[in-house]
């Protein structure tokens, strides 16, 4: 197993936001952490991204406990996987192939030359060779997330995250995102971790996924996405899966 995350517990001080939560996720494989706004998704990425420390539990990279481990040990660990941030996050002062060769010069050996092939490669697997020297603010939002993807997976990481890659996306740009997902696993072989509350995404490319509830603080469904909408067994995850409003809910007059 590429990923194991046992019994998680993730709290900011005493305010507990989730507890519970296991899961594991195999190489080649796209899994989808579910949840409505608020319930904890991005928490949960950041302990698996080193960012937040759990307050228990276990996050495992190739059976290593990532937490448990020293510093030198975690840099190894996090040269392991590639990160995608909502926002793209592109160093705003460097080129397309700067951004794209900074993972490459951080993780690899690979000198400069070799560094800049990759980054061309790359580049060009989401469709953007030949913007290689524009600056970020020159990019639509679309091409942004592109070139955020091909920084992620410039290094060869194995394990991809990818932090709600849709937002602020029109359908059509979407559903290329989506389908340029789906082509890099294909390629590369590596696992996805997708965190997302865009329901057409979540149905059409992930293969499993867990369920977090913010009102439990618990995870209340495990399984993949299409799965989950042919057959909740949770009113929440009916309820989100088929955008319904909660039990209960009051209807808004139009």
């Amino acid at each position: 197993m590429l990923l194991e995350v046992h019994d998680l517990e993730i709290r900011y001080g005493e305010r507990l936001v989730q507890r519970g939560v296991s899961f594991g996720v195999e190489r080649g494989t796209i899994f989808a952490v579910m949840g409505g706004s608020g319930c904890g998704k991005s928490s949960l990425l950041k302990c698996l991204i080193g960012l937040l420390e759990p307050a228990a539990g276990h996050v495992l990279y190739d059976g290593v406990d990532y937490w448990a481990s020293d510093e030198a040990t975690r840099n190894r660990l996090r040269a392991g996987f590639g990160m995608l941030f909502q926002s793209a996050a592109l160093w705003s002062s460097m080129s397309l192939m700067e951004n794209v060769c900074l993972p490459l010069e951080l993780h690899t050996r690979l000198d400069a030359a070799q560094r800049e092939h990759r980054a061309r490669e790359v580049l060009g697997w989401v469709g953007l060779a030949e913007f290689a020297g524009y600056m970020p603010a020159d990019l639509s939002g679309g091409m942004k997330k592109r070139a955020g993807l091909a920084r992620a997976i410039a290094a060869e990481a194995p394990l991809l995250y990818l932090d709600e890659p849709s937002a602020g996306l029109d359908p059509i740009s979407s559903l290329r995102l989506d389908e340029l997902i789906v082509s890099l696993r294909d390629r590369t072989g590596a696992a996805i971790v997708l965190v997302s509350h865009e329901l057409p995404s979540l149905l059409a490319i992930c293969d499993d996924g867990i369920f977090l509830d913010g009102d439990s603080h618990a995870p209340v469904a495990r399984g993949s996405p299409r799965a989950l909408y042919e057959n909740p067994q949770h009113p929440v995850v009916r309820a989100f899966l088929h955008r319904e409003a909660p039990a209960g809910a009051q209807a808004v007059a139009s």
